[in-house]
C-alpha cells in the first residue's frame, strides 16, 4: 500500500492498494478490525440458528457485533485522542454485550458452549485489544504500530 490518498489536513486517511488500485481506508489497516469483521461472520453464522422465540437474542447479537467494527472504524477517524478513546471503548463494550449474548445463547440451550468457543475467542482478542488501545497509563488511543499495520494516520512529511 504505497501510494497515498488524499490528504486531510495533515493526516492521510486512506491509501491505494498498490496491486489493485483500490481504496484501503486506515481502519481497515488496524489487526482489531480484521478480528472484529471475523467476528461479524461468525455472528451471522451463529444467527441464522436463532428462529421464533430468540429473535430478539438474533438481533442483539447482529447488533453487538456490528457496533465493535463501526466504533473502531468511527473512532479511528477521529482527531482527538479523547474522541478515539471513547469510541474504542464503545467497541469494546459492543464485545463484551456479544460475549455475554453468547452466553444467553447457551443458557436458553440453544448451542453447546463449544459451538461458541471460537466468537468468545475473538472477542477475547478484540477486548485485549482494545483495552490496550485505550490504556489510561499510556493516555493514548492509538494501536502500535507492527508488520500488519501501518500507521493509523501518517503525519504528512512534506
Amino acid at each position: 500500500m504505497s501510494t497515498k490518498g488524499q490528504r486531510h489536513g495533515k493526516v492521510t486517511m486512506y491509501d491505494l492498494h498498490k496491486d489493485t488500485g483500490n481504496v484501503v481506508f486506515d481502519h481497515e489497516k488496524l489487526h482489531v478490525y480484521q478480528v472484529g469483521l471475523a467476528f461479524v461472520a461468525f455472528a451471522a453464522g451463529t444467527a441464522k440458528e436463532l428462529k421464533g422465540e430468540f429473535r430478539s437474542t438474533r438481533d442483539q447479537l447482529i447488533r453487538s457485533s456490528q457496533s465493535i467494527v463501526l466504533n473502531i472504524a468511527e473512532g479511528n477517524g477521529k482527531h482527538s485522542d479523547a474522541e478515539r478513546k471513547r469510541y474504542f471503548e464503545i467497541a469494546r463494550g459492543s464485545a463484551m454485550e456479544s460475549a455475554a449474548t453468547l452466553d444467553v445463547i447457551v443458557a436458553c440451550g440453544i448451542s453447546p458452549p463449544a459451538a461458541i468457543a471460537s466468537g468468545k475467542a475473538l472477542l477475547f482478542r478484540i477486548v485485549s485489544m482494545l483495552s490496550k488501545m485505550t490504556d489510561i497509563g499510556d493516555a493514548v488511543a492509538r494501536d502500535a504500530p507492527a508488520a500488519y499495520y501501518n500507521a493509523v494516520c501518517e503525519k504528512s512529511t512534506d
